[in-house]
């Protein structure tokens, strides 16, 4: 492990995050806050939604915005850099080991996964007041649940990303991302889908599910949600699979 290669690339990667930052805040939260405010605001304020849901809201939307942000900063620069610019040729000829270079691609998600919760938290907080509750009772158990869904969207951008072709990246959206906010709990409790065991059982093979009822469980626990002990078991288990789903997948396009 060359530690010095290894934070020169992060560092690049930090650089070009940041030049880049008015084009990613546009692409990864402008969607989830105008769902805030119109079912938060519009749809809560207008009466045709308890009060109660806002603060069943914030934890969906933070997980959305965190596992869009993971996913968008690994994945696309990876389609682009292995099939348009082939810049990714360059990272490979570092001193450091091929399998690094893919971790710290990872890294790099997971941070600005990180930040991106941390922005969306005060930002809807502000939007949906008067009437949010949030209950913060372990704060280490909030951050550790943050940078598993953020590890996981990491990870996930890197599967997907070396697996996709980019004339596949409308395709990834449509067929996967999206069924997988929408049956992914985010806008609402695993519980609501008692009256649907099948697919309650069904959306359990979806990781975003254990995000969003992981960030309930620290920041609402007084409404329903999955135990704590499972969520972490799933979101473990997705970060381990998709990275190494991921590094196989990398490694496979470096070689060719």
């Amino acid at each position: 492990m060359n530690w010095t290669a290894f934070l020169a690339l992060l560092a690049r990667d930090a650089h070009v995050a940041r030049r880049n930052a008015v084009q990613l805040l546009f692409q990864t939260f402008l969607q989830p806050l105008l769902f805030v405010f119109i079912f938060g605001r519009v749809m809560v304020g207008s009466g045709y939604l308890p009060a109660a849901y806002k603060s069943l809201l914030l934890p969906g939307i933070m997980a959305i915005s965190m596992v869009f942000t993971g996913i968008w900063a690994v994945a696309m620069p990876l389609i682009a850099e292995f099939q348009f610019t082939r810049e990714i040729e360059d990272r490979l000829l570092a001193p450091i080991d091929t399998s690094w270079v893919a971790i710290e691609k990872t890294l790099a998600g997971l941070i600005q996964a990180v930040v991106a919760g941390l922005i969306v938290l005060p930002i809807g907080g502000i939007i949906l007041r008067p009437g949010l509750e949030l209950h913060f009772n372990n704060p280490a158990l909030f951050i550790v649940i943050i940078l598993l869904v953020a590890g996981f969207s990491a990870a996930g951008g890197l599967a997907l990303g070396c697996s996709m072709d980019q004339q596949h990246i409308g395709l990834m959206f449509s067929m996967v991302l999206t069924p997988m906010i929408f049956f992914g709990c985010t806008y609402y409790p695993w519980s609501a889908l008692d009256k649907f065991p099948i697919l309650q059982k069904a959306v359990l093979v979806n990781p975003l599910v254990y995000a969003s009822e992981g960030l309930r469980a620290t920041m609402i626990p007084q409404f329903p949600h999955l135990p704590l002990v499972v969520v972490v078991i799933g979101l473990v288990f997705f970060n381990a699979l998709l990275l190494a789903v991921g590094l196989r997948n990398f490694h496979g396009k470096s070689v060719s």
